[in-house]
């Protein structure tokens, strides 16, 4: 009688911890940027750096404009989409919020609109590729860390499930 408590205390914490994992979806960073343009190599370099901390709240989908031609006409989509006039690369996007151009100046305001736009309710939330009909190129830099810690916990949850179970049997027999 004892082990089936034991049993049954193991059960209810491998059914809770998935529970416990945070599944809100990621929001998407928009990165249109040209290849040799510094400015967007600085951009690059930001979201590379910050992606230990702010990395479980964002996937950057970047997109080449320069030598891309379905690219460049996606970024004038969501520019009129977005009522904004483009003048350069980068472009990035978060939400709604637009910044043409980079400069370490505005790290702290595209770090508080990524956590911004995370923290809203996901019918709240604004993607602008999604409105204007747009791919997410083969170049998309996902953050999954965190969906593979998810998914590893997942299996390790059903693996303990079913030797738990397979156990309970043997020694009931």
């Amino acid at each position: 009688m004892k082990r089936i408590k034991y049993l049954a205390l193991l059960l209810t914490i491998l059914f809770a911890l998935p529970f416990a994992v945070d599944a809100k979806e990621k929001i998407n960073v928009y990165l249109f940027r040209g290849e040799g343009c510094p400015h967007c190599q600085e951009a690059e370099e930001f979201f590379d750096s910050i992606n230990g901390e702010y990395g479980k709240y964002y996937n950057l989908v970047d997109y080449e404009t320069w030598y891309d031609e379905s690219n460049a006409s996606l970024m004038e989509k969501v520019a009129k989409e977005l009522d904004d006039e483009i003048e350069g690369v980068p472009y990035i996007i978060i939400g709604k919020k637009t910044w043409n151009g980079y400069a370490s100046n505005l790290d702290d305001e595209i770090k508080k609109a990524i956590k911004d736009e995370y923290n809203k309710d996901s019918k709240d939330r604004y993607d602008v590729i999604e409105k204007v009909g747009g791919s997410k190129p083969a170049s998309e830099k996902s953050n999954v860390s965190g969906d593979i810690l998810a998914i590893l916990i997942i299996v390790l949850v059903v693996g303990g499930v079913i030797t738990g179970i397979i156990f309970a049997r043997k020694k009931s027999s």
